[in-house]
């Protein structure tokens, strides 16, 4: 299990299939910055069309805080503006998961035409 939290992106084509991954930021045991102009600047420089964030809580715990929730938002407001909807947004943790598009409304909120 990872003692930092890393903040990745999976960057898809049109068809939802898979160009890479990045990770975009390593962060201590409890927090990372990731800038939604940083995410997207790697989506865009990789070509890719569509992208789902991911972090690791390396607590083990996939709840998703305040933050993980405002980061969401800000970044289905960016996927909108940009044309490159975001798919979703998981957190990992202690082999479980959390897809934030499955327990939120954010993507009624900020519809991203996929």
């Amino acid at each position: 299990m990872a003692k930092n939290e890393r903040f990745a992106v999976l960057l898809l084509d049109v068809k939802n299939r898979l160009l890479g991954t990045q990770v975009i930021t390593i962060g201590t045991a409890t927090e990372t910055l990731a800038p939604p102009r940083e995410i997207f600047r790697e989506v865009i420089r990789q070509g890719a069309t569509r992208v789902i964030v991911a972090h690791n809580h390396p607590s083990g715990n996939v709840e998703p805080s305040q933050e993980d929730i405002e980061l969401t938002r800000q970044l289905l407001i960016g996927g909108q503006f940009l044309g490159i909807p975001v798919l979703d947004h998981l957190i990992l943790g202690d082999g479980n998961h959390q897809s934030l598009r499955e327990i939120t409304t954010l993507w009624e909120d900020c519809p991203q035409g996929d």
